[in-house]
């Protein structure tokens, strides 16, 4: 979708015109942020952005005020004149959001975005993302499931290469009712007796186990239905083998 790679079959269309035929004025709608950003070492956070702006044809009276704003939402305001090669992951990692989001592309595409950032910086970006998506599409390309749960209002399933699932997030989690099941082990029950199915949660209260699993039935007397998520989503499609998609 962004140039990288030449397609060996297939089509991408922006507004209904072939990608080809638009050519530079179709990459500079777009911002990206790949999974392992190269960044120069001995640049500064501000002077890397200021090439970043000049690649992306934005005046420079603009552009700096565009850096000064993301530096400011990302937190790296006092960092602007740190050599990029003295950062740490998260803080590069955060750099790499900013130059994606300087030229205000309306489309947006991030790969792990979220790799190697705190659990603060990860709030930060998800709150950041959600409010640059108005009127854009963003498209992130992420395992973890709380930022698809905090950000995305549309998911796609890939698996093994293939599309197979496609939907919100609400009805993707809706499919699932009946299938996720909460239980507290009796003095009976032993964790093994559920092996054949896919846990995921144990949690001790007192001295007893709770967990949760899927099932296509109800797996023991004392299991309760509940509410599904999107990590109950992702194990049901990847992680049973009796479950075909």
């Amino acid at each position: 979708m962004v140039g990288i790679l030449q397609s060996t079959q297939g089509e991408i269309f922006a507004d209904g015109v072939n990608i080809q035929k638009l050519g530079k004025a179709y990459l500079k709608e777009i911002g990206y942020l790949p999974q392992y950003p190269q960044f120069y070492p001995d640049f500064s956070v501000k002077d890397f952005l200021a090439y970043m702006c000049a690649l992306k044809d934005i005046p420079v009276k603009e552009g700096r005020k565009r850096m000064k704003q993301l530096l400011e939402a990302v937190n790296l305001s006092d960092a602007e004149e740190l050599k990029i090669g003295a950062l740490s992951g998260g803080m590069r990692q955060r750099v790499g959001i900013v130059q994606a989001l300087l030229g205000e592309p309306q489309l947006l595409i991030l790969d792990e975005p979220t790799a190697g950032l705190d659990p603060q910086e990860r709030i930060r970006f998800r709150n950041l993302i959600s409010q640059f998506a108005e009127n854009r599409v963003v498209l992130l390309a992420t395992h973890i499931v709380p930022d698809v749960e905090a950000i995305a209002n549309e998911v796609l399933i890939l698996k093994e290469g293939m599309l197979i699932k496609q939907n919100t997030p609400e009805r993707l989690t809706g499919d699932l009712y009946g299938k996720v099941w909460e239980l507290t082990l009796s003095a009976e029950q032993k964790l093994t007796d559920f092996d054949y199915f896919q846990i995921s949660n144990i949690q001790r209260i007192g001295d007893r186990l709770r967990i949760r699993l899927l099932a296509e039935k109800k797996p023991a007397e004392n299991a309760e239905k509940v509410a599904a998520g999107l990590e109950d989503v992702f194990l049901y499609y990847f992680g049973l083998p009796e479950v075909e998609a």
